[in-house]
């Protein structure tokens, strides 16, 4: 697609290149990760004089002391940090990473596209295992870890997306991902939902998830593949096939690519068990069921 070339004025490019570039050497240092965060958002939200009257021991009001205590991502939890088998020394830092990052997106300037989508590789960069040059990741991206997704280059990720890192994900060079899509690497037990399955879910180079498609966990998208709109993923997608549908079936192959895609006939495999990625909890971990349920099937 032809976009236009835009370019903001040179004061407020230099502003935001200076920004970016001290945050990034920051995290890039020896500082704590947590206080780095926490400096970074009170600043962006301009609540740092009301912050240094808190410090300084003058009364705020108890809503006031929640706000200015969450700017610190060790005051925080997140849904992730409930998982079971989460890596806990990674998680220390990912998780300070992705409240910055979703807390960066609840602020206005978080519009700022130039800005915004700038600050957001800077924060890909440090999150995930691995991050591509000149992606794009646009307003309300989400993720369950960020540390065990890798993203080629000139990748775009846009509003509302769900990287479900679970398990693992591996996303090609040029993916385009289009708004409220959903890409899971885990599954629960069709009978006890608290049993989780981890497994590496792929989408290749050159693939486009259209708006609102779900590649289900263990799955892969193959190169230049496309997955219509609202499309459910529940097998292997070969590459160059056209897939649509819930469940999503390949329909077409590319114009060109005939010769060199497994045939139509051909699609439609699940490989999901190949891609499992199992396991182990503590064995002191304590396991129990959030719902209370009686699981046991009737006589």
């Amino acid at each position: 697609m032809t976009k236009r070339y835009v370019s903001l004025p040179d004061e407020a490019e230099a502003g935001m290149r200076e920004f970016i570039e001290e945050v990034d050497r920051r995290l890039s240092g020896d500082e704590d990760t947590c206080s780095v965060v926490e400096d970074v958002l009170i600043d962006l939200s301009g609540d740092r004089k009301a912050y240094e009257r808190w410090e300084s021991g003058e009364s705020v009001s108890p809503a006031e002391q929640v706000r200015l205590q969450s700017y610190d991502p060790c005051n925080t939890t997140l849904e992730s940090e409930y998982y079971a088998e989460k890596d806990e020394e990674m998680y220390r830092r990912s998780k300070h990473l992705q409240w910055l990052w979703r807390q960066f997106d609840s602020l206005p300037i978080a519009d700022n596209v130039e800005f915004a989508l700038r600050f957001r590789q800077m924060l890909a960069d440090h999150l995930f295992e691995d991050c591509g040059d000149n992606c794009r990741f646009f307003k309300g991206v989400t993720f369950t870890y960020g540390h065990n997704i890798t993203i080629g280059d000139n990748t775009i990720v846009h509003d509302d997306v769900h990287l479900d890192d679970r398990g693992k994900l591996t996303i090609g060079d040029r993916v385009s991902i289009s708004d409220g899509v959903h890409i899971y690497s885990h599954d629960h037990d069709v009978v006890d939902q608290t049993e989780v399955r981890n497994f590496h879910t792929i989408v290749e180079d050159d693939v486009r998830l259209t708006y609102d498609s779900m590649v289900r966990a263990g799955n892969k998208v193959g190169e230049n593949a496309i997955v219509g709109a609202r499309g459910v993923v529940q097998h292997d997608i070969p590459a160059h096939h056209i897939a649509v549908g819930m469940p999503a079936q390949s329909v077409k192959i590319k114009p060109g690519w005939e010769s060199v895609a497994t045939p139509i006939d051909e699609a439609g495999i699940n490989r999901q068990d190949e891609r499992h990625l199992p396991y182990n909890l503590p064995e002191e971990f304590e396991v129990f069921d959030e719902f209370n349920r009686d699981l046991q099937p009737p006589n």
